[in-house]
Parts: structure tokens; sequence; C-alpha cells
């Protein structure tokens, strides 16, 4: 009889500033878990762009967000991606694409990655329809201009942004 090989784990890196997280976000999370034993979501330090939260607040969004999941952890993280999954013992990176500008994009950035580490495969996948159209970016200005972003983030963070705009949060 064969001995029996111990089964790897398929832990998956879900990386992004997060800035804030969205429904999109999470519905990405939703659908890599049920492909990965484990999802380590990678809150970026993000030293390129001045955001809106800070690295802490952007953790704990994201934690209270995904807190009744099971397999997922989040960390902060620096430096290049492919780094980080050589330390998380990742099998892959999972990215969230809603459209071609984004594939455009990814596509060249898993292309360098498969350069930088060749294990390390890149899994696209697609939100649900109803949140293809949301980013951060456009959460962000529609609540700084005072209009509703309830549809597109959890209600704590609608309240985070309610309190970045009066200025007390972040």
């Amino acid at each position: 009889m064969p001995t029996p090989v111990a089964s790897v784990p398929r832990i998956a890196v879900y990386s992004g500033t997060f800035d804030p997280f969205t429904r999109g976000h999470d519905d990405v999370v939703r659908r890599a878990v049920g492909l990965f034993d484990e999802l380590v979501i990678a809150v970026a330090v993000a030293h390129h762009k001045k955001t809106l939260f800070s690295l802490e607040a952007r953790v704990a969004q994201v934690r209270q967000a995904t807190e009744e999941m099971v397999g997922v952890r989040i960390l902060p993280f620096d430096g290049l991606i492919m780094d980080f999954c050589a330390t998380q013992r990742a099998c892959a990176v999972v990215r969230g694409i809603r459209n071609l500008t984004d594939f455009d994009y990814e596509a060249q950035m898993a292309a360098m990655n498969r350069k930088l580490r060749p294990q390390v495969e890149t899994v696209f996948l697609l939100p649900d329809a109803t949140f293809a159209c949301i980013s951060s970016t456009l959460v962000r200005e529609i609540s700084k201009l005072g209009g509703d972003v309830g549809q597109m983030v959890t209600p704590a963070v609608a309240d985070a942004l309610v309190a970045a705009r009066a200025g007390k949060g972040g």
C-alpha cells in the first residue's frame, strides 16, 4: 500500500489598497474562498498613493467585513506581491477584473509576476455584474461629494466615509 502524500494547502493572496473595501472586493473574496484552502488578504501600505484611510483603518475595515468567513487571514504588506506570496507559501494571486481596462492592466501585471515567481499563478475573478461599476476611487469621490454609497460598501465603511468627510476619521 503506498504511503499517503501529505496534502499541501492551496493558499492564495488577494492584494489591494482597499481604500475603502467595497462590496466588489467582498464579492471577489467570497468567490476566492471557495477555490482555495486559505485566502490571505494583503492590504498594501501603498507608498505610491495618498490614501483616505490609514493602513490600520483599512486592515480593520477588511477584518470587519470578512470576520465570519472561514479560511481568511488579513495582513498588511509592503513591497513586491511576489515576495509576499513567497512568505505566505501562496500558489496563486487572485485579482478582480471588472472590465477590459482592468484586464489589460492585470494581464500585464500577471505576466511580470510570472517572470518574478513562475510557480505562482494569477487567477482572474469576475465580480457579480451588480458590482462591476464599483471602484474604491468612485466610492471615495461619491462620498466626498455627499452621495450615498450604502449599496457599494458595508455600513461600517459607509460610517467611516462619513466620518472622514467630516474630518473625524481615517
